[in-house]
């Protein structure tokens, strides 16, 4: 239960930073969360894919914040077209 929330965190984090860095106004709460947890799990993905690990909170902040970055580039990219 307690993994449940630190995602929760993690991901409504993640969000929110990944807006700002996009110069967006972002979702929403709940639009910056299911950003930030897809984010993270595409970050997870992409960070597997190179090799790469992140561990601990600052860790999982970082790549799910890479992840919610490069899903907020695709969705700007899909809205454009």
């Amino acid at each position: 239960m307690l993994y449940l929330l630190w995602v929760i965190i993690i991901g409504i984090l993640a969000g929110w930073i990944a807006g700002k860095i996009m110069r967006g106004k972002g979702f929403g709460l709940l639009g910056d969360l299911i950003v930030g947890v897809i984010g993270s799990l595409l970050g997870s993905f992409i960070f597997g894919l190179l090799g790469l690990g992140a561990y601990g909170l600052i860790g999982r902040l970082v790549v799910a914040i890479v992840g919610a970055v490069i899903l907020l580039w695709l969705i700007r990219l899909i809205k454009k077209s």
